[in-house]
């Protein structure tokens, strides 16, 4: 019984293994998620063959996979959850900051925004929650790309472009380094009206947890100044840690709740 047990918590390990390989590559090859698992090519055809007839990877005609359409309920579903645990502490930063604050998490090679608590002022920033963007022009997407290494930022940006959303958006691959370079030193990122005229966005990366994430406030920058920058960046820091000490603790919670159940049964 034991061994029946591990071998299927291997399987299981195994499959989202696959899914991550998918996801960060968008459309691979069976022989090449076989290199990058270093799973026997049998092993993973049975288990991309499950997971395409179950909807959770679908294989084109060009005879590579992809995530399939299953996926994206699960991912609104989780987001929603996520995001609704991290609405106390976004409210705490738009009161620590006075600006919209945004949670938001990679997916793929683009940044989707899960929750929002708006600020008080009647000019204000607002990004639809589910709103997808590339991440090489936003404060959000560059506190996450800051965490990869760079050639891993290259391969994404490469899938992706870098378009020009304004004139100060960066639009070269050296450019967008030197900016993460600068990020990963001090610890948050910004985005100085690289999205949208007029407005700035100050990021930091959620550190420690098992999914990239990020927490920003957003508002214009007439009030968003290079003099209120040191404030603003220092409260978006201490929230992205409380944010960490938060979601980590969900996870232990859960975790020790299955193992209870695993006990038990």
């Amino acid at each position: 019984m034991v061994a029946k047990s591990s071998e299927g918590v291997q399987s299981l390990r195994r499959a989202f293994e696959l899914l991550e390989a998918i996801a960060e590559s968008g459309l691979v090859s069976v022989s090449t998620l076989a290199v990058r698992s270093g799973l026997p090519l049998p092993t993973v055809h049975r288990l991309l063959r499950t997971m395409v007839a179950l909807g959770y990877v679908q294989q084109l005609p060009s005879r590579r996979y992809s995530l399939g359409p299953r996926l994206v309920r699960l991912g609104e579903s989780a987001g929603r959850a996520l995001g609704a645990s991290a609405e106390p502490l976004l409210a705490k930063l738009v009161e620590l900051t006075g600006e919209t604050a945004n949670l938001a998490m990679m997916e793929g090679d683009l940044v989707v925004y899960v929750a929002q608590v708006p600020s008080r002022h009647s000019m204000r920033m607002f990004t639809e929650i589910g709103r997808r963007v590339l991440p090489h022009c936003t404060g959000v997407g560059k506190a996450l790309l800051a965490q990869r290494p760079n050639e891993e930022v290259r391969r994404i940006v490469e899938r992706t472009g870098m378009p020009a959303r304004t004139a100060s958006t960066i639009t070269t691959f050296e450019g967008l380094v030197a900016d993460l370079d600068l990020i990963r030193e001090r610890g948050w990122a910004e985005d100085n009206g690289e999205q949208e005229v007029g407005v700035r966005c100050i990021a930091a990366p959620i550190l420690g947890i098992p999914f990239p994430a990020a927490v920003s406030v957003s508002g214009p920058s007439s009030r968003l100044t290079r003099e209120a920058m040191e404030h603003v960046a220092e409260s978006v820091v201490r929230v992205a840690g409380e944010l960490a000490t938060a979601f980590d603790g969900d996870t232990d919670a859960r975790d020790g709740a299955e193992e209870g159940q695993l006990v038990a049964d």
